[in-house]
């Protein structure tokens, strides 16, 4: 098994089959999938992602030095208090990572970013920090817990300091409050409702049998990948990596060519890609017949060509196998995926299916 989180033993305690992941040994579930799955989408669940890493970068070149990491534009980030996700690019558009970069007070900033890349990611920052005023800062010290669901703000509130509560209370999606070494934003992997708590690693067991008293219920990483295909979050290393840029994963949203003086990693590839295109399509698949979509699938799509499927599961709010899937250019809304040597059909759908606990459309209408 891999590196344990402060949780781990509470984990063990609670029955959670634990298996190693990213190199973390964490829970996969603790008994069933299927109800931690459900309790997200209708209550309130939490996720131990004390594996995520956590970089602050404090000096007087923070702005320009992110300005020229990240495609996204944290000038977007007027305030100290708000959170933007955006893709670290390497020199030919390809993806090293997608995080999330906050802007504290007083020109400082936190990344998460993923636990999987967590030395690619501190090495390439490293490197590209040269000539600029600035300190990386890995906080190994930390834990996070991420409470999710639509019930999760409200059971939160009475485990939370007294000081923190109304500060959270009004947060709104991709706002954060802090103090001291707490961090709450008002973010997640699920498509809820909830918080991603950041805070020592000493704090972290007191606040995780807090919110399992107050009606959480412990969830493991199966109902986190179910939980994030549903609302349409990649996940890296299967939908995207250094091979694929942003606009073929259907994250061009998250690229900012504007101010075009902005001279961002990977932008004058982006550039290039536009303009001599057609791009692969990154999409959603609903298959039509029985059977459940799987990374690695084959999808044929005539007379277009082929893809593959990045990512799949048979999905409980929908009760069908969705999945994702990197396809050749072209107008069609049908592909046919390749299952154990069977072509079976599937619809072609944005790739969302489930926004706050409810389909975001009609399969009877596809």
């Amino acid at each position: 098994m891999g590196r344990k989180t402060v949780l781990n033993d509470i984990h063990r305690r609670a029955g959670g089959r634990m298996v190693e992941f990213a190199g973390w040994e964490l829970p996969l579930h603790y008994g069933s999938q299927l109800e931690e799955h459900r309790a997200v989408r209708r209550d309130a669940g939490i996720f131990d992602v004390s594996h995520m890493a956590v970089t602050d970068i404090e000096g007087a070149d923070c702005r320009g030095f992110l300005q020229k990491l990240l495609a996204n534009d944290i000038d977007r980030l007027n305030d100290p208090g708000k959170a933007l996700y955006s893709c670290m690019l390497n020199e030919n558009g390809g993806i090293l990572d997608d995080l999330t970069v906050f802007r504290r007070a007083g020109g400082r900033f936190r990344i998460v970013s993923n636990a999987a890349t967590r030395g690619k990611v501190t090495a390439w920052m490293q490197r590209q920090a040269s000539g600029f005023s600035l300190s990386i800062l890995p906080r190994q010290d930390l834990a996070i817990i991420a409470a999710q669901g639509p019930e999760a703000r409200r059971k939160a509130h009475d485990c939370l300091p007294i000081e923190w509560r109304e500060a959270v209370e009004s947060l709104a999606s991709f706002e954060f409050a802090e103090a001291g070494d707490w961090f709450v934003s008002c973010s997640g992997y699920t498509g809820e409702d909830g918080l991603e708590i950041i805070l020592p690693q000493a704090d972290a067991p007191a606040l995780w049998t807090a919110l399992t008293a107050n009606g959480f219920r412990p969830c493991g990483l199966g109902a986190r990948d179910t939980l994030r295909l549903e609302a349409g979050m990649r996940l890296y290393g299967q939908d995207m990596d250094e091979t694929v840029t942003p606009l073929e994963t259907a994250l061009g949203w998250t690229v900012a060519f504007e101010p075009a003086e902005r001279l961002f990693i990977g932008r004058n590839a982006l550039e290039a890609q536009r303009k001599t295109g057609p791009l692969r399509r990154f999409v959603g698949l609903v298959l039509k017949d029985k059977g459940v979509l799987r990374h690695g699938q084959k999808v044929v799509v005539p007379p277009f060509g082929e893809g593959i499927v990045t990512s799949g599961i048979f999905s409980p709010t929908l009760n069908c196998s969705i999945a994702f899937a990197r396809l050749p250019p072209g107008s069609y809304e049908r592909a046919w995926v390749d299952i154990r040597g069977q072509l079976k059909e599937s619809w072609i759908t944005p790739p969302r299916f489930v926004r706050q606990g409810r389909p975001v459309f009609d399969l009877d209408r596809i």
